[in-house]
């Protein structure tokens, strides 16, 4: 047995991420040999990128040995191409990968970095300059939570990933593969050391073990005392935080010292699930966040994330998109419609005489009232739309009528969500804005 001493409870459903190389073939065999002792159900995922010429081999020769071994196969096409630019082929694919697991339902995904993958990125993410939590490297098992939002786009908050031969060796897993007689594909990229993990592979790493044979166990030692670090760091943060909220206090951040700051600030951004800015970055969004005047529009962008400071407030979210101001649709029936401005959707329920309508969003910062409920009889002519500057409302039944504008103001809304909240209406009578 080759498998980390990791826990997986029995009865548990296992999906594994095949592609088809050594590493995933020797996991799935070795857990399909354990599983009638713990009673696992294991099926597995190939994701098919479709980048090599030899990407149908690929899943061919998946399903061949699957089906050898009586284990479910799913075949996920992806297409990297949109996010290729931007990202680049390796962290196109490996988000895309990740998005597909969404799909499956399972309790755990297993995935098959090894000794040598820990040690290559432990020296890759020192070599980019990565603080603690970078070089902390991959945990033998990690959850996805809103905290690796970024990390893992499209997942289950509840997802947990297990890499149960994250100490062992490619030399013993290849060992493994020879004595039991297996098959396997080898990635033709896998020999082009324009990447920086082939780089390492094929002309660092090789000359570290003739000097450091152990250099595998020491690295991996290291990314464990970053990992524990990292956990302290986050605990700082956290008092000096104070009580969790969907925006961080100006006043927090001034009271601290400059390291601090900085702490606070990157788990502030990292608990909305926004990437890690750059070291210049993060200096120049603190800059601007508490050097600016307390009434200025602050707003930092970096990539497709925002950071802005409004009412002593920090806020963190994705950029909003463009969109169409004279946006106008129209119920009829749906239980979701798309809110592009807030790139939310609308939840619509009935519940006897009555029509609740949601807000279902993450990212809006609306802290405000989500839900409103509105009389089935008023709503078969029931439409959103944007505000064009004028509307009144009134509250509620007893109180005046009220300017939109004046309400969204006294609610603390943000300035940047004013203008892209649905307003409903029935008929031409505006009865609610939601978030507002």
């Amino acid at each position: 047995m080759i498998l980390s001493a990791l826990h997986l409870p029995a009865h548990s459903r296992i999906l594994v991420g095949l592609s088809g190389g050594v590493d995933s073939v020797v996991l799935l065999h070795q857990l399909h040999q354990l599983a009638p002792r713990f009673d696992w159900q294991l099926s597995a995922l190939h994701v098919h990128h479709g980048i090599s010429p030899n990407a149908d081999a690929w899943a061919d020769f998946c399903a061949e040995f699957c089906a050898a071994l009586g284990v479910k196969l799913h075949i996920e096409r992806v297409n990297i191409a949109p996010l290729r630019a931007e990202h680049g082929v390796e962290a196109a694919a490996r988000t895309l990968r990740r998005a597909a697991f969404a799909r499956y339902e399972c309790d755990f995904v297993a995935l098959a970095h090894h000794a040598d993958d820990q040690a290559e990125t432990v020296l890759l993410q020192l070599l980019r300059g990565a603080g603690v939590r970078g070089a902390s490297a991959m945990p033998v098992g990690r959850v996805s939570t809103r905290q690796n939002h970024h990390e893992d786009v499209g997942l289950k908050p509840d997802l947990r990933f297990v890499r149960p031969l994250l100490t062992t060796s490619r030399a013993d897993i290849v060992a493994y593969a020879h004595a039991h007689q297996l098959r396997w594909i080898e990635d033709e990229s896998n020999q082009d050391d324009h990447y920086s993990r082939n780089f390492l592979r094929q002309h660092i790493t090789p000359r570290l073990a003739e000097k450091f044979p152990a250099y595998r166990h020491t690295l991996a030692r290291s990314a464990q005392h970053f990992a524990e670090a990292s956990q302290l760091l986050d605990e700082l943060a956290q008092l000096d935080a104070g009580e969790t909220s969907a925006t961080l206090a100006i006043a927090r951040l001034q009271s601290l010292n400059p390291a601090r700051s900085k702490n606070l600030l990157r788990y502030f951004l990292d608990q909305h699930g926004a990437p890690m800015p750059q070291t210049v970055q993060l200096d120049e969004m603190l800059h601007q966040l508490l050097t600016a005047r307390q009434d200025a529009a602050v707003c930092v962008e970096y990539g497709d994330w925002q950071v802005r400071r409004y009412q002593g407030n920090i806020y963190a979210l994705p950029a909003l998109p463009e969109f169409n101001k004279d946006l106008v649709l129209q119920w009829q029936g749906e239980g979701e419609l798309d809110w592009p401005p807030l790139n939310a959707h609308l939840i619509f329920k009935t519940v006897g005489t009555n029509l609740f309508v949601q807000l279902d969003e993450n990212h809006a910062n609306l802290s405000h009232l989500q839900l409103i409920v509105i009389a089935l009889d008023n709503a078969e002519s029931l439409t959103l739309r944007l505000r064009q500057g004028g509307e009144t409302l009134r509250p509620h039944p007893q109180s005046p009528t009220r300017t939109v504008k004046n309400l969204l103001q006294e609610h603390g809304v943000p300035p940047w969500l004013r203008e892209r909240l649905p307003l409903v209406y029935c008929g031409e009578r505006l009865v609610a804005v939601i978030g507002g």
